[in-house]
């Protein structure tokens, strides 16, 4: 059986799945850290309407949509480079996050989450008692 391969065809594929195309666009850049006993995450979504970001939680799965709108049918499109439509990104959040104080914030086209590490999961000393009726504290 005879095969053909087209060099160009598999590349444009390949910018596809990392790039995006216009009815899919790619998925919107992140960077996380954590400052003490929170954990941040920010996303680039410039000029994304915030009234058109949505964010949930269900099962310490953080899912976050945004759309940038389409150009009208109106207008004369000279270039149009930036990704349309709806940005789709979901985070795994461990079970050492508190996902009910999660809380958002947009500036500047980059939307920022802090999310609080759980108290639970927070060290603690914890009081033992000896034969000798001393307590010492040990670090947990």
């Amino acid at each position: 059986m005879l095969m053909r391969t087209d060099q160009f065809r598999e590349l444009d594929q390949l910018a596809q799945q990392v790039f995006g195309t216009m009815a899919r666009p790619t998925v919107m850049p992140m960077d996380a850290w954590r400052e003490g006993d929170t954990f941040v995450v920010e996303f680039d979504l410039p000029g994304i309407d915030p009234g058109s970001i949505d964010l949930d939680v269900e099962r310490n799965v953080l899912t976050v949509k945004a759309e940038r709108q389409r150009l009208g049918d109106d207008v004369d499109t000279i270039a149009s480079e930036r990704p349309r439509g709806v940005f789709s990104r979901q985070l795994f959040l461990g079970d050492t996050l508190d996902v009910d104080r999660v809380e958002a914030a947009y500036v500047d086209g980059v939307l920022r989450l802090t999310i609080p590490v759980a108290e639970q999961a927070k060290p603690r000393k914890i009081e033992i008692s000896s034969g000798d009726r001393q307590q010492h504290a040990i670090s947990a």
